[in-house]
């Protein structure tokens, strides 16, 4: 009988692979929200809360209605004057409506700090100069 020859070759690695150290399996941090989210959601829940429309608010913002929507859903990096000028419509300082997002994401983050780095050891040698 005759042995049928494959056309792929043999590889022989001279060296044996190294083994992989396994990682261990940690959960994966969450994501931190964004600031421009944060912003968005304390000017929609403001707005909602005074039972305003979009509208409204982005006449008295002197603002386009398409651009506050933008900014609300976050998907829009506003500018200082712009945000102040939303908050003011609402009734609020820019203060206030950055107090508010800084508010949001310290709730969002307590509890899912890195862990700090590890500070490094004093050094505890002899040392010589001449």
């Amino acid at each position: 009988m005759s042995n049928p020859v494959s056309d792929e070759a043999r590889v022989i690695p001279l060296r044996p692979a190294p083994a992989r150290p396994q990682a261990p399996r940690t959960e994966p941090a969450p994501r931190e929200p964004l600031w421009r989210d944060l912003v968005g959601e304390v000017l929609r829940r403001e707005r909602r809360e005074q039972e305003r429309t979009l509208k409204d608010v982005a006449d008295a913002a002197r603002i386009s209605l398409p651009y506050l929507s933008e900014i609300e859903r976050g998907r829009k990096e506003a500018s200082s004057e712009v945000l102040a000028a939303a908050a003011h419509a609402l009734g609020l300082s820019l203060g206030d409506l950055l107090a508010r997002a800084h508010g949001e994401l310290a709730r969002r983050t307590a509890g899912h700090h890195r862990a700090a780095a590890p500070r490094p050891r004093s050094y505890r040698g002899l040392c010589l100069a001449a």
